[in-house]
C-alpha cells in the first residue's frame, strides 16, 4: 500500500489543480513522495499539451487593471481562455491569470504573441501557461491583450453570471473633463459593442462596402434613380448609428447620443477597448 494519506491527497490537488485520480495514481507512482508526484503530473500534463491544442478553449475570463503614469493613466485588458467554466473559477486559474495581466502591464505588451515572450519569475509567460496547462489538463490560451493610454482611464468589468469572473471588460479614456461620464460610456460600451469610437475611425474600405451594399439593396428595391443616392447615405447613416460609439443613442438615456453626452462635458472621449470572452 502506498505511504500516503487522504490529507495528502487533499493537499496536492490543493497545490496542482489536478484531479483526484491523477493525484491517486501520481502518489502511487511515487510511493507517497508529494514532490516527485509533483514532477509526474506536470510531465503528463505537458505530454498532453499538444493533445489539446486542437480542442476549443472559449469559457475564461477578462483580467484588467489602471495605473497611474507619468502621462495620466495605462489601462490593460488580457483575455485568457480555458475550455470550461470550472477551470476559469479555479483559483490557480485566477491566480496565474492576475501574473500574466502583471506581466502585460509591466511589459508594455501590446500583443499576444509578445507577451507569450514576456519573462515571470524566470519563465516566459508561454511556459507559465504550458505548466498550467499541465497541472489543469486543459487547453489555456492568453488570446489577445488590449492597452490603453489617456489623461483618464475608466475601467468597467461586468460578470454576465455572477459564480464566474469578468466575462466582458471595457477601458474607457477621456481627458479630465470628460471623466465624470466614463463610468456610464463604459456600461454603455459593455451593452452595445460599438466597433469604433467615431466615424473617422472607420475603415475606408468597411465604408466603401457599406456603401456598395446599400446601393445594391435600394437598387434592387427598384428605388427611382434620383432618390438613389440620398437613401444609399440614410443606411450609411444607419451602419454608423448601429457601430460607432459617438453616434450610438446612449444606454441611459436613447433621445442623445453619446457623443452628445461626451460633448456636454466639454470635455473628450480619447478611445476606448472593449474585449469579451470567446467573442
Amino acid at each position: 500500500m502506498a505511504n500516503y494519506t487522504t490529507a495528502d491527497i487533499k493537499a496536492l490537488r490543493e497545490k496542482t489543480g489536478a484531479g483526484m485520480l491523477d493525484v491517486k495514481k501520481a502518489l502511487d507512482e511515487a510511493n507517497g513522495d508529494a514532490e516527485k508526484a509533483i514532477e509526474i503530473i506536470r510531465v503528463k500534463g505537458l505530454k498532453g499539451i499538444a493533445k489539446r491544442e486542437g480542442r476549443a478553449a472559449s469559457a475564461g475570463l477578462i483580467a484588467a487593471k489602471v495605473v497611474d503614469s507619468g502621462n495620466g493613466q495605462v489601462g490593460v485588458l488580457v483575455e485568457i481562455n480555458a475550455e470550461t467554466d470550472f477551470v476559469a473559477k479555479n483559483q490557480k486559474f485566477l491566480d496565474y491569470a492576475e501574473q500574466v495581466l502583471t506581466a502585460a502591464l509591466d511589459s508594455g505588451a501590446t500583443d499576444a504573441e509578445a507577451l507569450a515572450e514576456v519573462e515571470v519569475d524566470g519563465s516566459t509567460v508561454k511556459e507559465l501557461t504550458d505548466g498550467m496547462q499541465a497541472v489543469i489538463g486543459e487547453k489555456i490560451v492568453v488570446r489577445r491583450v488590449g492597452r490603453l493610454e489617456a489623461d483618464k482611464i475608466e475601467l468597467y468589468l461586468h460578470r454576465t453570471n455572477p459564480d464566474l469572473p469578468a466575462q466582458v471588460g471595457v477601458l474607457v479614456g477621456t481627458d479630465a473633463k470628460a471623466a465624470e461620464v466614463a463610468h456610464d460610456v463604459a456600461m454603455h460600451i459593455a451593452a452595445y459593442s460599438p466597433a469604433y469610437a467615431t466615424r473617422e475611425d472607420v475603415p475606408a474600405e468597411v465604408v466603401d462596402k457599406e456603401r456598395a451594399i446599400a446601393e445594391e439593396t435600394t437598387r434592387a428595391e427598384g428605388k427611382p434613380e434620383k432618390a438613389i443616392p440620398k437613401i444609399v447615405e440614410g443606411r450609411l447613416n444607419g451602419f454608423f448609428k448601429e457601430n460607432v460609439l459617438v453616434d450610438q443613442a446612449f444606454a441611459k438615456d436613447p433621445k442623445t447620443t453619446v457623443g452628445k453626452v461626451v460633448e456636454a462635458t466639454g470635455g473628450e472621449l480619447t478611445g476606448f477597448v472593449r474585449f469579451r470572452v470567446g467573442a
